[in-house]
């Protein structure tokens, strides 16, 4: 089989969110596929995207509105999957506030740590629910420490969480199950399993993307990366002890150990799918941000199967 050396970037390494697409290398589900790929860590997200606009990676497991910052209006870029449903991040909140689940008001006065674009989802929920974020003092900003391309921004927010360099944070499960286990944190949202205003599950997801110059030059490329990912869905699903093993290959021992329990959480939301519905949403929350401007179809956003 004539293998394909392709690069395809994640802004976030030890972390559950884009775990389909590390566990799709090391299971060899994108060798079988004939592509061999060579995973980078670029953070934040939108130089990811960068890194897939100027050529420099063939593709991005990143949140899919973010694709936005590198290719205005949907132009160059097509989402080819999802590594799962939903808008996947967590609002954690310092235990020592009182926290509680649902309950938003304790953001008030607060400051919250969260990455570039990531922070767009947080801030349009709370604006759904009611807040005022000028009026009602809400801070929300990078995370202290958060810096250079090779950060790993989940385990950077819970540490600052920790230290009391913010008071709460809106980042992936691992951050959250490491704020959680260490007694520092309170999760207070976790939309992907119901809460907060009901839009906000479509804001985004965690998919994988390329440019239109890839399915151009290899769409066989392109549909063997869904099928490799369809794939790890199938294989986690199987035997969830899977993650385990490629934690213990990629993460430090306590993150490693984790690992395994946040995907089986995850497993009810793994298929690759990308719906009409959630397109739908996903710019109209665009459009409420301020990142696209009037109604892109369906076709524009998402390269179509065959």
């Amino acid at each position: 089989m004539l293998v394909d050396a392709v690069k395809l970037a994640v802004p976030d390494m030890i972390s559950n969110s884009y775990f389909p697409a590390i566990a799709a290398i090391e299971l060899g589900f994108f060798r079988q596929e004939g592509l061999d790929v060579e995973l980078e860590l670029i953070f934040p997200v939108d130089k990811a995207y960068a890194a897939l606009r100027d050529g420099a990676v063939d593709f991005v497991g990143g949140s899919a509105h973010s694709a936005l910052a590198a290719f205005p209006q949907w132009e160059g870029v097509k989402l080819i999957c999802a590594q799962a449903q939903g808008m996947y991040w967590f609002l954690v909140m310092h235990k020592d506030l009182g926290s509680r689940r649902n309950e938003l008001d304790i953001v008030k006065g607060r400051s919250i740590g969260a990455a570039p674009w990531v922070e767009m989802g947080l801030r349009r929920l709370l604006i759904e629910a009611g807040f005022d974020l000028d009026r009602d003092g809400v801070k929300i900003a990078p995370v202290p420490g958060a810096t250079g391309t090779s950060v790993n921004f989940g385990l950077t927010a819970a540490k600052a969480l920790e230290d009391r360099k913010i008071d709460g944070f809106w980042a992936n499960g691992m951050a959250a199950e490491v704020a959680v286990r260490r007694g520092v944190g309170t999760v207070v949202l976790d939309v992907r399993r119901g809460d907060g205003p009901k839009p906000c599950f479509n804001y985004t997801m965690a998919s994988i993307a390329t440019s239109d110059r890839v399915i151009e030059r290899s769409p066989a490329a392109a549909a063997g990366a869904v099928r490799a990912i369809a794939n790890t869905h199938a294989a986690l699903k199987k035997d969830v002890t899977l993650a385990t093993e490629i934690g213990c290959k990629l993460f430090p021992p306590a993150e490693a150990d984790l690992i395994a329990e946040l995907i089986r959480r995850d497993l009810p939301y793994y298929d690759t799918k990308i719906s009409r519905d959630f397109v739908a949403g996903m710019n109209r929350f665009a459009r409420q941000v301020g990142i696209l401007s009037g109604d892109v179809p369906y076709e524009k956003v998402v390269a179509m199967a065959g």
